[in-house]
């Protein structure tokens, strides 16, 4: 896939976090879990349970430095899913390859349905919204794409592999595109490896969600 087709068809890329975690990610960027645990020096124990093992509710850690930082939850996949569905990858390395991550949708219609799901509905969400021209151009090594949600096995564990993240100009966006019969539908996911450091310069607003919409900008 050409980069100008990706900012064509998707001139805007969404994330969510934690809803006060703005402050912390313009200081310091859009962190993957991998680099929030660098940066906070966990290590050890703590550190293998939050990087290689499943997350069924969010966790917060601590530094004497940085404060508080929330290391989010992965209700929308378990051990049981990722054993029926992955090729080549044990559940434990697939915890590994999300958590070097930084994720974004590319349509706010999958950011409102995330924030619509019984395990998101009752609280309130940072919505970031970044340029994608700006993002691609400065950190376009680092930029994989994916068809599918992959921190999602509920209620089908769709089949998934390392293959399932593949650089940019690798993405077969044109076989996607005819197979979902729209554009729109051929990625879901877009993904930088380990963090978007300068992730401010490239916002272009910062709201808080509900599930009803938004309640803050």
């Amino acid at each position: 896939m050409e980069p100008e087709l990706l900012i064509k068809t998707f001139p805007r890329l969404y994330h969510m976090a934690e809803r006060d975690a703005w402050p912390s990610i313009r200081q310091h960027g859009l962190l993957s879990t991998t680099a929030l645990l660098d940066l906070f020096e966990i290590n050890g124990a703590q550190r293998t349970a939050l990087e290689e093992a499943h997350r069924p509710e969010s966790v917060i850690i601590t530094h004497p430095k940085y404060g508080k930082a929330t290391v989010r939850d992965q209700k929308p996949m378990d051990d049981k899913g990722l054993t029926r569905c992955l090729t080549g990858v044990t559940p434990r390395e697939w915890y590994r390859i999300l958590n070097r991550k930084t994720f974004f949708w590319l349509t706010e219609e999958r950011f409102r349905t995330l924030i619509g799901a019984r395990a998101y509905r009752k609280k309130e969400h940072c919505l970031i919204v970044v340029d994608t021209r700006k993002l691609v151009e400065q950190h376009m090594e680092r930029v994989y794409l994916s068809p599918m949600n992959s921190g999602c096995t509920k209620p089908m564990p769709h089949p998934r592999s390392k293959e399932t993240f593949l650089p940019l100009r690798d993405y077969p966006f044109a076989d996607w595109a005819q197979k979902r019969h729209h554009p729109q539908k051929a990625i879901v996911e877009l993904a930088v490896d380990y963090s978007v450091p300068n992730i401010n310069s490239m916002t272009v607003r910062v709201e808080i969600w509900n599930a009803n919409g938004v309640v803050k900008k």
